[in-house]
């Protein structure tokens, strides 16, 4: 089997945006839920069979107690904002495994959710539908891989050393060492891409640098380090099986109605009856 992980918020932002531009800046109070569920059925049409979706209950997590200019939800648009949990609600009506994080951020859960789906001898490969950087440091060969729906990319292992010069295993020290602007750290001055790459191939992780590489600037590298290394222990299943979608819960309708979007629960159905799920 294949399990296909998403995140969420990731898609919720891109739909709310795009839709955005042909609405003429009219933002309907559900449409950003409602393109979301029709992209994840548009996989379920395409064949998925397993999968689920990580989602920022909250924006803060426990980084912003390690570094004060960690992101957080400021600046966030109160239309999209007010969209949040109904996604959370409207993906459990529609029968996806949907795991809401508190405490850890989404992409926590998606690199979670791919140990334990890889732990699996069933499952043939893991497909993370992500595009933020961090994520690449879940890549395993070509069996957990990171698809890039922006840049229509596919990143196994190969794909992740060509893109950022490294090994999956050491991107958060790459992001340590470059920084990452969207998550509010800074990385270390002086040091970009190909500087970092060069250190990280000769030394290894930050840890194993010699004294003299980062001088007095080691403590904030290990930091940012720990900003950019995503948790894998976060508990959110026991057994694959729980990610088998098996059709739209009796709710669903509800929410197809409260979206105005009955053309979800027609798709919801059909793609049900393919499966010959019951």
């Amino acid at each position: 089997m294949i399990v296909h992980l998403l995140d969420g918020t990731y898609e919720l932002f891109r739909q709310f945006y795009g839709r955005r531009r042909y609405a003429k800046g009219k933002d309907k109070p559900y449409g950003a839920v409602a393109g979301v569920l029709h992209s994840v059925l548009e996989l379920i049409e395409q064949g998925a069979t397993h999968l689920g979706v990580a989602t920022d209950h909250v924006i803060e997590s426990f980084r912003n107690d390690l570094w004060p200019d960690y992101k957080t939800g400021d600046g966030i648009e109160p239309p999209l904002w007010r969209q949040f949990h109904p996604l959370e609600d409207a993906l459990a009506a529609m029968g996806v495994a949907v795991w809401p994080m508190v405490e850890l951020e989404a992409d926590d859960g998606l690199a979670s959710a791919a140990r334990l789906a890889a732990a699996d001898p069933r499952v043939e490969k893991v497909c993370i539908w992500a595009n933020d950087k961090d994520l690449a440091q879940c890549v395993r060969g070509d069996r957990v891989v990171q698809v890039d729906r922006r840049a229509k990319a596919i990143r196994d292992a190969a794909a992740v050393r060509a893109k950022f010069g490294v090994e999956p295993a050491l991107l958060p020290d790459y992001l340590a060492l470059v920084g990452d602007a969207q998550d509010g750290y800074p990385g270390i001055p002086g040091i970009g891409p190909v500087t970092a790459a060069r250190l990280l191939n000769r030394h290894g992780p930050i840890q194993d640098f010699p004294p003299g590489v980062l001088g007095d600037r080691r403590h904030d590298a290990l930091l940012f380090k720990d900003l950019a290394t995503l948790r894998t222990d976060a508990p959110l299943f026991r057994d694959v099986d729980e990610l088998a979608w098996r059709g739209p819960g009796d709710g669903f309708a509800a929410w197809a109605n409260r979206m105005g979007d009955p053309r979800l629960l027609e798709r919801c159905l059909a793609a049900r009856t393919v499966a010959g799920t019951p």
